[in-house]
């Protein structure tokens, strides 16, 4: 008997409006920081939770500075990157207990890289036995809670936690 789980939210990604412009460039210069899911902002990057996260606490650590090549990123904006990286998992073991993560990078389309055109890190929280037979069988994640929800848990640490 074959099932069905419904994820209406991921049409949103998959046949949602493109901006002309560079989404991680523009997402800082809205001031929109609860819409745009920004929870904190450094001298030069910034932390946003990934709207369509592989895990609850999916965050990405953003420069400003736009540019493609891991080589053209400046050595202060990689001691922040790593910086605010570290301080993510941190933040994210206190919050939700995360057992571990998986941080990196996916750099050009062919490495799996949704936006290309602008290097970010991706810290992703991970828990023992958090992975099922849905994204094999189904190719649908089950997300435990809304990103509001997390939104909400996270953002006090990233204001209180400055170290």
């Amino acid at each position: 008997m074959t099932q069905t789980l419904w994820a209406p939210w991921r049409m949103a990604y998959i046949g949602g409006p493109r901006s002309d412009g560079c989404l991680l460039c523009d997402l800082p210069r809205e001031n929109k920081d609860r819409e745009s899911l920004i929870l904190h902002r450094g001298p030069r990057t910034y932390v946003v939770m990934n709207r369509y996260p592989y895990n609850n606490g999916h965050l990405m650590i953003v420069p400003y500075r736009h540019c493609a090549d891991l080589g053209q990123v400046s050595p202060e904006d990689s001691l922040e990157l790593m910086h605010e990286s570290q301080r993510a998992t941190r933040i994210l073991q206190r919050v939700f207990g995360a057992e571990g993560f998986n941080v990196g990078m996916n750099l050009g389309k062919a490495a799996g890289a949704g936006i290309a055109e602008h290097v970010h890190i991706h810290v992703v929280p991970r828990w023992v036995g958090d992975t099922n037979f849905m994204p094999v069988l189904a190719d649908t994640k089950v997300m435990p809670d809304y990103l509001d929800a997390t939104y909400a848990k996270l953002v006090s640490f990233f204001r209180e936690d400055r170290e």
